[in-house]
């Protein structure tokens, strides 16, 4: 009878845990200037998500860098354009753009950075698109984020 009840409470755990919310992703790009992904879904169970950006070609970041920045799906051009003056010093994005909802750092081959967000930010009903501010980037690194 033990034996069975460790038994039922050990599956009820582990069911437990197969059912919990996937709060982070991780998102590799690339020196053909892509992403392995073009959405990321958000369960709106998640109090913070986390997206860890990699970069798995052999080019530094001066030459082919990227970073993951969302932003309303509305705001990704204007984001990228005012970013392209700001350099890669500051990521390619304008200082203290309250668009921005979260980016990482540029990064170039083997490297990796990540960033974590309150997902409350999102707000239901906005489309959210998250894209590399890279200049030029923005036409082929691009995708959509959905919260569920």
């Amino acid at each position: 009878m033990f034996a069975k009840l460790v038994a039922v409470s050990l599956l009820t755990l582990a069911s437990g845990q197969l059912l919990a919310a996937e709060c982070k992703v991780t998102v590799d790009s690339t020196d053909q200037m892509s992403y392995d992904t073009k959405e990321i879904t958000i369960d709106k169970s998640c109090k913070t998500f986390t997206v860890e950006l990699t970069h798995s070609g052999s080019l530094p970041k001066n030459v082919m860098g990227h970073n993951w920045v969302l932003t309303s799906a509305a705001d990704t051009q204007p984001v990228a354009t005012d970013g392209m003056a700001a350099g890669l010093d500051k990521n390619y994005l304008k200082e203290g753009d309250e668009r921005v909802i979260a980016h990482t750092k540029v990064i170039g081959a083997g490297e990796k950075d990540s960033v974590s967000f309150d997902v409350s930010k999102l707000k239901a009903g906005t489309d959210y698109a998250f894209f590399c501010s890279f200049p030029g980037h923005i036409s082929m690194m691009k995708g959509t984020v959905v919260v569920k």
